[in-house]
């Protein structure tokens, strides 16, 4: 499947973005293609300089709609524009891939156990996405719940459940020691 850079670049990733914080953004019914992305970058104090520009924002709104991304209904006079259920699971997949961790140069001797006990049938996604996330950081797995690694990570891990609302299901651990370390230590070179 191809990413959503690749198939909608930056402009896509933007309109979802604005759509996503927003709400809901509400235009008079009349206005046409390309004042309707004037009016929807309006939402974040954007503008686009150029005529080039809007045009081809107006053909990704209109890819994102074909694609139910993006829902656009005309109610009355006015043309309610918001996001579908995908387009919200793809702002979340786009969010994600912002949200980085560093790793510093030295390491402060102490451990952080990500711990999660995520519902399986309800935040199938949620679990998923933040598993991925800790193998892409090169975390250690513990057990199937139970990640380690040794540099700060806490901000970023509330973040991630955050995003996807399962906040009182993940715990970040600071510890000193772990018993029985060697395995995680020569994953991290230690």
């Amino acid at each position: 499947m191809n990413s959503m850079k690749e198939r909608y670049g930056e402009i896509a990733k933007q309109i979802l973005g604005i759509v996503g914080v927003t709400g809901v953004v509400i235009v008079a019914a009349a206005v046409p293609g390309v004042l309707l992305v004037a009016k929807i970058f309006e939402q974040n104090h954007r503008q686009f300089p150029k005529k080039y520009e809007k045009q081809k924002a107006a053909r990704t709104i209109q890819r994102l709609q074909e694609t139910n991304l993006l829902k656009i209904t005309k109610r009355g006079g006015e043309l309610i524009v918001e996001l579908t259920e995908e387009g919200k699971k793809k702002l979340k997949e786009i969010e994600l891939t912002k949200i980085m961790i560093s790793k510093p140069s030295h390491w402060d001797r102490k451990w952080r156990i990500v711990v999660f006990d995520i519902p399986d049938r309800s935040f199938k996604q949620a679990r998923d996405a933040l598993r991925g996330k800790l193998r892409q950081w090169e975390f250690y797995p513990l057990q199937k719940s139970v990640w380690v690694c040794p540099w700060p990570c806490e901000k970023e891990i509330q973040l991630i459940a955050e995003l996807y609302g399962v906040n009182r299901y993940v715990n970040v651990i600071l510890s000193e020691k772990i018993l029985y370390d060697a395995a995680v230590r020569k994953h991290f070179a230690l």
